[in-house]
């Protein structure tokens, strides 16, 4: 009577399962970032802090805005006169400056908080693939703070109606000349986060990935603009700045708003280009 024995398989016969691609859907992808996104408490008080300060920044110059002026000429020290519509985008936009540099923090930490506590390797695990999970991230960043930075400029533009309308200036938010450089500063906005999201993705440090792009957005146009008083050809490099080229985009000025666009757009593609190519390479 013979024994009946179960075959054992050598070991170069196991198989193993591998998941070649995400188990999430794209919406799936898309509501996972979104609560990530928002289970920071980071990202509550950071948006919050654009929008009261872009609100706030829009009292404090309407109030001290003339009916006339908005400044004096650095050249003969004369007061400038500026158009209603002129005035209404400076006042609703002037706190977004500040707004810009929440945001990129924001975005550095949206990614460099997952690292930092590990669960990029949940995301990883659940994403094989991996460069869905950082687009998704894209999208649903560029969505909140594109959102959040025209309700700041919309809402500093009404804030600002009765005040400025009590100086007999007014404008409307529909006038092409009001709504579109409204437009360009959202828009420039949700794209500094974008830009910041691909610096923490590449350097995985929330302490290194804002300090960079704060040296690139705040540091670099400076230290530049004072380095071609003396070096001429260090001028020609200026409008190519991340950030200059981002004012040009909104308010053209050596190159047509177009070409400000694609300016910074190279920049942003390069910074995630980079993030995904680290992203598909490295260990978690």
């Amino acid at each position: 009577m013979s024994t009946l024995t179960n075959p054992v398989l050598p070991s170069s016969a196991r198989t193993s399962f591998v998941p070649t691609g995400s188990g999430l859907s794209i919406t799936g992808l898309l509501r996972s970032e979104s609560i990530k996104l928002w289970s920071l408490r980071s990202t509550y008080w950071t948006l919050s802090l654009v929008v009261v300060v872009s609100l706030g920044i829009a009292v404090l110059m309407s109030f001290a805005m003339s009916a006339s002026t908005a400044g004096f000429d650095p050249t003969t020290g004369a007061p400038m006169a500026v158009e209603s519509a002129q005035m209404f985008v400076l006042v609703s936009t002037t706190g977004l400056g500040l707004g810009q540099l929440i945001v990129a923090v924001l975005g550095v930490l949206s990614i460099s908080g997952e690292y930092s506590s590990g669960m990029i390797k949940s995301t990883l695990t659940a994403v094989p693939n991996r460069l869905p999970a950082l687009w998704a991230k894209v999208v649903v960043l560029f969505g909140f703070t594109f959102l959040v930075g025209l309700i700041s400029v919309v809402g500093s533009f009404l804030v600002a109606m009765p005040i400025l309308g009590a100086k007999d200036l007014s404008a409307s938010l529909f006038d092409t000349k009001v709504f579109l450089p409204l437009l360009g500063n959202a828009l420039f906005l949700a794209i500094i986060a974008v830009f910041a999201l691909g610096i923490g993705t590449i350097l995985r440090s929330s302490a290194g990935g804002i300090a960079t792009v704060l040296g690139i957005t705040l540091l670099l146009p400076t230290v530049l603009a004072v380095l071609s008083m003396f070096v001429e050809w260090i001028a020609d490099i200026v409008p190519y700045l991340f950030t200059v080229a981002g004012a040009t985009m909104i308010t053209p000025n050596a190159m047509e708003s177009w070409q400000g666009f694609l300016i910074v757009l190279a920049w942003v593609v390069v910074s995630l280009g980079v993030a995904a190519l680290l992203l598909k390479r490295r260990d978690a």
